[in-house]
């Protein structure tokens, strides 16, 4: 594991996080070993899981450039960031826009270990980390990071990708999101991608039986509920759909199937 200074005592080498299993599925290194273990669990019971975070990376990929290059967004905010894991969204952002600013939320601390790797922003731009729990939105608008990197005159794209899953109904997710745009001026837009089981409801339920049974609770959520993290707010075509078929670069890849995806995507614009 990289070593920066931070106090080792700070993150939990005990039990399997979110953010780290999802890292070693897609590749990465930066987990330990209840997270690889997880993992393993996560792929023995729905082999699909990988190409299903592979596809819900490329979606923030694709949302990203949508509203850099088509919008003309050029701040940024992303909540539940997770392990860095190239391209971020300041590097999608900046390819075609370098003074575009970023700001980067997460509550693992091990992200904020790592998080040079969320800091390589283009002189003309920048980036900023917050350590901050997105059942906690007050905490997150009001740091000094963003509001010396946020100008809440002019439009900001709020990311919240592959995380409200694990946001329990009695924390209000709906709320909890609502709570992070009131401030965002008209203009801004919402990019989100939101889990579910809708495609392949008895494989995606024994991840969540895993995910669960490690102390990762997940609540997955159908296209109705979906629904609601975007009322009030201006859908872009082609609205709410699975995350592959969200605008993809080419047609979307056959060899990737409905019932390996179990996540919605979308984006909408505040009026």
């Amino acid at each position: 594991m990289p070593e920066n200074g931070w106090s080792a005592d700070r993150i939990d080498t005990k039990n399997p996080h979110p953010a780290r299993v999802y890292d070693y599925i897609l590749g990465g290194k930066d987990y330990y070993p209840p997270d690889r273990e997880a993992g393993d669990a996560m792929v023995e019971v729905w082999p699909a899981i990988v190409p299903h975070m592979l596809e819900n990376r490329k979606f923030m990929h694709r949302a990203t450039r949508y509203l850099a290059q088509e919008v003309g967004i050029r701040q940024f905010v992303d909540i539940g960031t997770g392990i860095p894991t190239r391209p971020n969204v300041h590097e999608v952002a900046q390819s075609i826009a370098p003074d575009a600013r970023v700001v980067y939320v997460d509550n693992d601390p091990i992200v904020l270990t790592l998080s040079a790797g969320l800091s390589s922003s283009t002189p003309e731009g920048r980036t900023e980390y917050i350590e901050a729990d997105m059942r906690d939105p007050a905490a997150i608008l009001e740091s000094p990071q963003f509001r010396e990197t946020i100008d809440l005159g002019q439009p900001v794209g709020l990311t919240i990708i592959a995380i409200v899953h694990l946001i329990m109904d009695e924390d209000d997710p709906v709320g909890i999101v609502r709570r992070l745009l009131d401030p965002l001026p008209s203009g801004s837009y919402l990019a989100m991608s939101i889990g579910t089981a809708d495609f392949a409801p008895e494989e995606v339920g024994r991840v969540n039986a895993e995910y669960t049974a490690r102390g990762m609770p997940m609540r997955l959520r159908d296209r109705t509920e979906a629904q609601g993290y975007f009322e009030g707010l201006e859908l872009v075509d082609p609205g709410i759909t699975q995350v592959h078929r969200w605008r993809p670069d080419d047609a979307v890849d056959p060899e990737v199937r409905d019932e390996q995806i179990a996540m919605y995507g979308a984006v909408a614009r505040k009026p």
